[in-house]
């Protein structure tokens, strides 16, 4: 530093102090894109070209976002990382495991050279668990093995392993390649992060999956199921779903402040434009009661630590200089978003420093869909009896949860075939996307789903095959006709009409438009699932997860219905 010269000087803000956890009035300066000192007696002789008046605005770090997936967002990085600008967002440790599913190794690096000239940093993790199963239970476009793991954890960007997601499988006796990579990785890297997802998973099983050394879980849970992992030693990553005030209290009485985080898994693009991303679940903490201070460490310093960001999360000294302005303490409103001490978001002017020419993705990522092409015969499903009746097993949604349970449900058989139009069942029908084996499996969804029409997704967790439900087969024909159009994406049909599209075809599961064009479709998309019927907090995120055979009870892929406790394909009919 020379003649006491710094870079930035930003004066008379209220300053967030991460080890006490309060507010100091004080200026702070910055040198070399990091904190040099914070003067709350105003006595350093340091001088700036460049300052800015804090007078009334409150400094908190940069806002880091430790568990989610870009892909969530329907998002290409750059629109994404643009946008969370807005939103204080500074870090994101993003787990490509979606893009993973239909691309492979090549997906996860073109993933990472998509987000480069990004403003924010992007952190990556290792997807574990592609396929979510095997290749017995689901089909997918790419393969993540030992071996790939072992290259990616080269990878600069490469920060943790990604959410362990085959967790029944895991904590028995098993040959799987993420038990071979963790074995390995703990081996050569105690410290390496390892995320987990384990709805359910308690007692000795518990025990198990903590003892491989996968300590953290973002997953919804029961009460009990909280308890018992931060009576564990779990690291607990709360995203909204998970927001509710009897766990917020259980954690301020335990005083358990240092041992979770916010994040926020999945935010897709009209809720990311109305509520924000990180910055929403905080808020809803805040109406919840917790105290704002305690929110914030939250959100930037104990999930700093938990990724091993130790040169960020807190304004210090020698931390980067990542941190956000706002006016509105309570709010959270953003007046300006720096890193590295460079303003990359301001309300009242557009920040120059994205100016780098937008990142096209390769074009075979434009015809990823390669599905057979089905006949309305295609359908109508056969029955092992001429006439009579079946029964026959459904995944009830319930509105509230991405679970299903299963029904048993009694359907008439006519000449071979079961009558489900005339039934309170919905067809489920998946088809392998992926020009591999042009495998079909057939399902019925019941309770809070659609009741006319039909609705068809290639975004369809995590294999990302092209998933169709529907009342009738001449609505399910034409929605799923429209996905291979489109060349992925999501569409609703009624009546031989399309009342909602979206299309998604940068893999069959990103746009490259702007984010408004896609919340303006999504929005369009969600509005008509309701209007058939479809009763649920998210339509858009229970519909693609009708297909994520990780996911309890029952569940539907390429390969049939899977039912998720055992890992094993089960039949439609009731024996």
């Amino acid at each position: 530093m020379r003649d006491n010269k710094v870079d930035l000087i930003i004066k008379n803000i209220n300053v967030y102090n991460s080890y006490l956890k309060s507010f100091q009035l004080a200026d702070v300066s910055i040198l070399n894109g990091k904190i040099l000192h914070i003067d709350k007696n105003k006595e350093a002789e340091l001088t700036s070209e460049t300052s800015v008046d804090g007078t009334g605005k409150y400094m908190i770090p940069g806002l880091i976002d430790i568990h989610m997936h870009i892909e969530s967002s329907m998002m290409v990085p750059e629109t994404f990382c643009n946008h969370v600008a807005k939103c204080g967002i500074t870090t994101l440790v993003a787990e490509p495991h979606e893009m993973a599913n239909v691309m492979g190794y090549k997906g996860i690096t073109d993933m990472i050279e998509a987000g480069e000239n990004c403003d924010i940093d992007i952190f990556i993790g290792i997807p574990s668990c592609v396929p979510s199963t095997s290749d017995v239970l689901e089909t997918t476009g790419g393969i993540i093995d030992f071996s790939t793991m072992e290259e990616l954890k080269k990878l600069e960007k490469v920060i943790c392993v990604g959410e362990v997601m085959n967790y029944r499988q895991i904590v028995q006796e098993n040959d799987l390649e993420i038990t071979k990579f963790l074995t390995k990785l703990r081996e050569e890297d105690k410290n390496f992060p390892i995320e987990g997802h384990c709805p359910s998973l308690m007692g000795l099983d518990l025990s198990k999956f903590l003892y491989l050394g996968i300590n953290a879980d973002h997953t919804e849970h029961s009460f009990e199921e909280i308890k018992e992992r931060f009576e564990n030693g779990m690291f607990i990553e709360i995203q909204e779903k998970m927001l509710k005030k009897e766990i917020l209290e259980y954690i301020h009485e335990n005083n358990l402040y240092e041992h979770f985080g916010f994040v926020t898994d999945d935010v897709m693009a009209d809720t990311l434009l109305e509520q924000g991303q990180l910055d929403g679940v905080m808020r809803k903490a805040i109406n919840l009661g917790m105290r704002v201070e305690d929110v914030i460490y939250n959100s930037t310093f104990t999930n700093a630590r938990r990724m091993n960001l130790l040169d960020r999360g807190a304004i210090a000294p020698g931390k980067i200089a990542d941190f956000v302005l706002l006016e509105d303490l309570n709010n959270l409103k953003v007046y300006a978003t720096y890193k590295a001490g460079k303003c990359i978001f301001h309300k009242n002017f557009k920040s120059n420093l994205n100016e780098n020419e937008s990142y096209r993705f390769p074009g075979e990522y434009y015809k990823s869909i390669n599905m057979p092409e089905l006949t309305e015969e295609a359908f109508k499903v056969k029955a092992n009896i001429n006439y009579g009746y079946v029964t026959v097993r459904a995944m009830e949604i319930k509105d509230g949860s991405t679970k299903t349970e299963e029904k048993h449900i009694k359907l008439k058989v006519e000449n071979g075939y079961m009558d489900w139009e005339n039934s309170e069942c919905r067809l489920a029908v998946v088809v392998e996307r992926y020009g591999k084996n042009k495998g079909v499996g057939y399902g019925f969804v019941c309770g809070d789903v659609i009741k006319t029409g039909a609705a068809a997704t290639s975004y369809a967790h995590d294999s990302h095959n092209v998933l169709v439900i529907g009342a009738n087969i001449k609505d399910m024909s034409i929605a799923l006709h429209s996905i291979d159009i489109m060349q992925g994406g999501m569409v609703v049909v009624e009546n031989l009409e399309i009342k909602g599209a979206l299309q998604l075809n940068v893999g069959g599961i990103l746009s490259d438009k702007p984010i408004e064009n896609i919340s303006r479709d999504l929005k369009m998309v969600r509005n008509a699932l309701i209007k058939q019927g479809y009763k649920h907090y998210n339509p858009i995120m229970s519909l693609s997860t009708i297909t994520l055979p990780v996911s309890p009870k029952l569940k539907l892929t390429d390969k049939g219905l899977v039912d998720v406790a055992s890992g094993t394909i089960v039949s439609l009919v009731v024996e």
